[in-house]
């Protein structure tokens, strides 16, 4: 008989009497409501259940809103527990988490001074009454000071909300007074200047709220069901409180509740919501010091979140006594197998987190958690169960060894055909591979050599320094093929763009000790303004130059959002409205708002965008009956909408 090599992450949990499996819990995620009245689709419960079916010991919901007219953020967009028509959703969510052995967990929130605003990923308006600690002006608006009464009103409202998660089927509550809601809003001494009972000073009167909520919601569902509570531990931001203030607050909840979760932030408050949910530049586990720091002055178990999902993290974390559990988001998005896949020792068979946020910012923008390296991420109702094997199994040839057609490789071979991967390159990674060594993508690089060899288990056959033409493909009498030949580097033609002072990223990326000590990037894409931070982070001088008004964030407005506080943080220059007119030997020549200037730069490097390689793929339409084209040479994109793509096409093949 073996042993675990993650003994500790995969002891059992008893909470009042309810059993969880093992030390790993889903942390809430929204789910965006698809039918604007506050009632969740039938999507909802697979979204959920499929991390149940992952191996997660517990999984939460989404926030309900315990208080519908002055408690939710949106009117469309929510899920309140005061609304008799969510119920049997709930139910559906509750049922179906339970159905794999996971504890599914209700979310009960109230958003305070942010409520009642019709938000969208464009912005927002407002709608109705908001009420918060004290009165303030806030996006135009008066917020008003809660009086006692409605106090008193809203912790009956958290009871009657726990009380409606009992009945629907969860079997743990999770209280959330972090991240800027209203109980955090309460505990905040910069927000709370309140004269009574409910605010000062005293931490006592601060806490009070949120305590007065575990007691009535312990009182109301009774002995069996556990209390979570998740707060911030510390702003992390200049005018928010620190660890002092979360360790003064985790103390008035010791023995209220059965379980505090230590984030950190406050996502209403700009650089903090990066950090609240880490950015790809911030280390792994970079809250956990949070956790590890609360839980030497409380008794109650305390659980850890925060850029998590490496299996040496999580044991040591247990295992040392930093935190009982171990809360993650984004990694069970992109691979909702990850705690399965870690007990049975499959750890390279992971898809891991990047933390480019895309997950979050789809959210917000088109309702779903599309993530970019799990393609059944926000089709989960579609791919609970594994697709069954293809109808007619195929000889299928890819051209074209980047992310899409890895991807394609490792679907089709899993769905029965025979799978030839060819790639012109010593490689396999495509576009990304100059990237996989930079530190702050070191999950990308992970990803994409447990890609490799995912493609190695499922029978591929992998040929590089191969490049497939027209006879090559006629040769191989192949039934499909699809292509997948990406894009190459557009050089702009700019005067001196041929001098030896000027490089692509591409190839800086590679070759970074190659660059000056001071560097021109023309282009402010994501992938130009990467590569400034990582030569920064080499010590450089850099200036971006772009000819339009703002950064180009490829669709991922928070990822972008994240790096322009890094770029920031590393003294990056950026100059928008700049055209370059020549480069020189000593630098770049521009154009700008206020006239001609001159940048300094020993080394010029042009991020452009990509040209797809279009034609070379449709000259290969003719070598096989089938032939399907993927990825960015039909338009460069994201990892998202290669995998994806890639995904689907490989379902589709050999249903005739």
């Amino acid at each position: 008989m073996g042993s675990l090599k993650y003994p500790h992450l995969f002891e059992p949990l008893v909470l009042r009497g309810v059993f969880f499996r093992n030390r790993i819990f889903a942390a809430p995620t929204g789910y965006q409501n698809m039918t604007g009245d506050g009632v969740l689709p039938p999507e909802a419960a697979d979204y959920y259940a499929r991390k149940a079916k992952g191996g997660a010991a517990s999984v939460a919901s989404c926030e309900f809103i315990v208080d519908g007219e002055f408690g939710s953020v949106s009117r469309d967009r929510a899920v309140w527990a005061d609304n008799v028509n969510a119920f049997m959703p709930m139910c559906r969510i509750a049922n179906a988490v339970s159905r794999f052995g996971a504890v599914p967990t209700a979310e009960l929130s109230h958003t305070g001074m942010y409520a009642n605003r019709k938000v969208n990923f464009y912005g927002g308006q407002i709608t109705g009454r908001a009420f918060g600690p004290v009165e303030t002006e806030m996006a135009g608006r008066l917020v008003e000071a809660m009086p006692a009464e409605m106090i008193e009103k809203t912790i009956e409202k958290f009871a009657e909300a726990a009380v409606t998660a009992k009945n629907a089927g969860f079997r743990m509550v999770l209280v959330h007074a972090g991240h800027g809601w209203l109980l955090h809003q309460f505990v905040s001494p910069r927000l709370n200047t309140r004269k009574d009972k409910w605010g000062g000073p005293d931490i006592e009167n601060r806490a009070r709220f949120t305590v007065a909520v575990c007691d009535a919601i312990r009182k109301a569902v009774g002995p069996g069901m556990p209390i979570e509570v998740r707060i911030s531990g510390s702003e992390c931001y200049d005018e928010g409180y620190g660890i002092e203030e979360g360790i003064a607050f985790a103390e008035q909840l010791d023995g209220k509740c059965d379980l505090i979760q230590v984030s950190v932030g406050n996502h209403e408050a700009g650089d903090a919501f990066t950090v609240t949910h880490p950015r790809m530049f911030l280390g792994d586990g970079c809250n956990v010091k949070y956790a590890a720091e609360i839980k030497k002055h409380v008794k109650t178990p305390v659980a850890a979140i925060g850029a998590l999902g490496e299996p040496e993290m999580l044991e040591e974390i247990i295992a040392s006594g930093k935190a009982d559990v171990v809360e993650m988001a984004r990694s069970l998005i992109a691979d909702p197998d990850l705690p399965n896949k870690i007990m049975a020792g499959k750890e390279d068979e992971i898809r891991w987190c990047m933390r480019c946020l895309l997950c979050f910012t789809n959210e917000l923008a088109l309702g779903e958690k599309y993530c970019a390296v799990n393609p059944e991420s926000g089709y989960e109702h579609k791919t609970r169960f594994d697709p069954p094997p293809a109808r007619v199994r195929k000889k299928i040839l890819i051209a074209g060894g980047g992310i899409a057609g890895i991807e394609a490789a490792v679907r089709c071979a899993r769905q029965g055909h025979k799978v030839i991967l060819c790639e012109k390159n010593p490689e396999l990674g495509g576009n990304i591979l100059c990237e996989k060594y930079v530190p702050f993508k070191r999950k990308l690089g992970m990803y994409l050599e447990n890609q490799i060899k995912a493609a190695e288990r499922a029978g591929v056959d992998i040929r590089v320094n191969t490049e497939v033409t027209q006879k090559y493909a006629a040769a191989e009498n192949a039934d499909v093929i699809i292509a997948a030949l990406g894009a190459a580097p557009v050089k702009p033609p700019v005067k001196g763009m041929d001098g030896k002072n000027v490089m692509s990223a591409e190839y800086a990326y590679l070759n970074a000790g190659e660059t000056g000590k001071t560097v021109a990037i023309l282009g402010a894409g994501l992938v130009g303004l990467e590569l400034a931070l990582y030569l920064a982070g080499m010590g450089k001088k850099v200036r971006v130059l772009e000819m339009l008004g703002q950064i180009n964030d490829g669709g991922n407005s928070l990822h972008g959002d994240g790096l322009m506080i890094e770029l920031k943080n590393h003294g990056v220059e950026l100059s928008f409205n700049t055209r370059a007119i020549e480069i020189t030997k000593s630098g770049v020549l521009c154009d700008g708002e206020t006239g001609e200037s001159f940048t300094e730069a020993e080394t010029v490097v042009y991020a452009a965008g990509r040209k797809p390689l279009r034609d070379e793929a449709v000259a290969l339409r003719f070598a096989a009956p089938e032939f399907y084209i993927l990825g960015d040479c039909i338009t460069p994109g994201n990892i998202a909408a290669a995998t994806s793509t890639a995904y689907e096409t490989a379902l589709n093949t050999g249903r005739f």
